[in-house]
């Protein structure tokens, strides 16, 4: 039976670590759920309102969690109009940029739609009838689009999932393929000599790099904003291990979405867990289990069921589209809650010198073969080796100064404590 010893302090209480490398104090709560939706898309406008998709509607969410629907007969269609007389065929994503104008990828109809803040729908680009071709606004063709996101110059992405092509659409509604050959593989290189796999997910940075759900790839794709593709993190065979870049792996993700930071968080949603990517490609997770299930908690105790979309709030709050368990769940990172200290042995893990500067060492009441991580205070995770032995000696001279969590973990045992670096 697995033991679990655990040091607390600065009032904060790090539980329920497994053999991934879980973020800590991160805590999952159910938003908004309904027998009457699946939710497949996420997206929020600045005043905090949450828009989702589900199917052939497109829902407004208040803070206080009321839903109405924003667009969408209910019923299978490609009418443009006013809310519910407009229809969709499959609306599942969705983005807003900052007038609160909404875009949807309408998988069936292959077509990109826009719809102002006041309901009204409109066809940006593409039509019913299905193919690959780059041009103005309908006479542009797509199959099956499935991603979508918005740069700061309002030009808007789209991952074209069955023509395995990144599209580009400007302002003024002109399409072109940023990347992908159109046929699936999983080829890094410029444009269109790169190959993607039915792409899903997308979500751009500040500076114009794209990152992509690559999803029968297992993969996170980046492409510069000229255009050059490489393989961020993962790698074709599917798994749910943490670590650095392709050496971590994934089993379909289907969204992304970035902090303000610059990490990048997946949903990751065979496994159905929340992964986070550092901005150097370090993977961990940041909630749920190969398990599925419909639970609330922290990180490793909290369950989903094929997530699908993610997306951030102003306050650093992450929203997701949880579609199998018919909700939008909510994930607060550094939640505190007040330690206890009942039943713990304190004597389980010593660290010397404490604050350290370039080297710490680190005993462990017995031999561990795992893995050693450490954290930030913020849940981001900065440093990460395999342990082997009781007795492990660390170089620390790559960590800011600043309060670390420490936490060394294995299949029967898991220490976590405080780290003070001062140089």
């Amino acid at each position: 039976m697995k033991k679990i010893v655990t040091v607390f302090i600065l009032l904060i209480t790090y539980q329920g670590f497994s053999q991934t490398n879980y973020v800590p104090n991160v805590t999952v709560s159910t938003f908004v759920s309904s027998s009457s939706f699946d939710f497949s898309g996420v997206a929020l406008d600045t005043a905090g309102n949450v828009y989702v998709t589900s199917g052939y509607r497109v829902q407004k969410i208040t803070a206080g969690g009321l839903i109405t629907t924003l667009a969408g007969s209910g019923v299978s269609g490609s009418t443009d109009g006013q809310g519910t007389a407009a229809s969709f065929g499959d609306a599942v994503s969705l983005a807003v940029d900052d007038s609160g104008n909404i875009y949807v990828a309408d998988q069936y109809n292959n077509k990109i739609r826009k719809i102002t803040s006041k309901g009204l729908v409109s066809t940006l680009a593409g039509s019913t009838t299905s193919g690959n071709s780059d041009g103005q606004g309908t006479a542009a063709r797509f199959n099956q689009p499935a991603g979508i996101a918005l740069d700061t110059s309002g030009n808007i992405y789209v991952a074209d999932a069955f023509n395995n092509k990144i599209r580009k659409i400007t302002p003024g509604g002109l399409v072109t393929t940023l990347a992908g050959s159109g046929i699936g593989g999983g080829i890094d290189g410029q444009g269109t000599s790169a190959s993607f796999d039915y792409p899903t997910g997308l979500a751009v940075d500040d500076s114009g790099n794209i990152y992509v759900a690559d999803q029968f790839n297992n993969e996170i794709r980046k492409i510069t904003s000229g255009g050059l593709v490489s393989t961020f993190a993962g790698s074709i065979t599917y798994g749910n291990t943490d670590g650095q870049g392709v050496a971590a792996s994934f089993y379909y993700p289907a969204a992304v979405a970035l902090d303000t930071s610059g990490n990048i968080y997946v949903a990751d949603a065979q496994n159905n867990e929340i992964r986070k990517i550092t901005s150097g490609g370090l993977v961990s997770t940041v909630a749920g289990s190969t398990a599925s299930g419909k639970t609330n908690g922290t990180g490793s105790v909290a369950r989903f069921n094929f997530p699908t979309g993610l997306a951030f709030d102003g306050f650093g709050n992450l929203y997701i589209a949880d579609l199998y368990n018919d909700e939008v769940r909510k994930i607060r990172f550094n939640a505190t809650a007040t330690a206890t200290v009942n039943g713990i042995n304190e004597s389980s893990i010593s660290v010397f010198p404490n604050p350290a500067k370039d080297l710490l060492n680190i005993n462990l009441s017995e031999v561990v073969n795992g893995t050693l991580s450490i954290s930030d205070i913020q849940g981001s995770l900065v440093l990460m080796q395999p342990v082997n032995g009781k007795q492990v000696q660390l170089s620390t001279a790559s960590l800011q100064d600043g309060i670390y969590v420490l936490n060394v973990v294995s299949d029967n045992v898991s220490y976590h404590t405080r780290v003070v670096i001062a140089k």
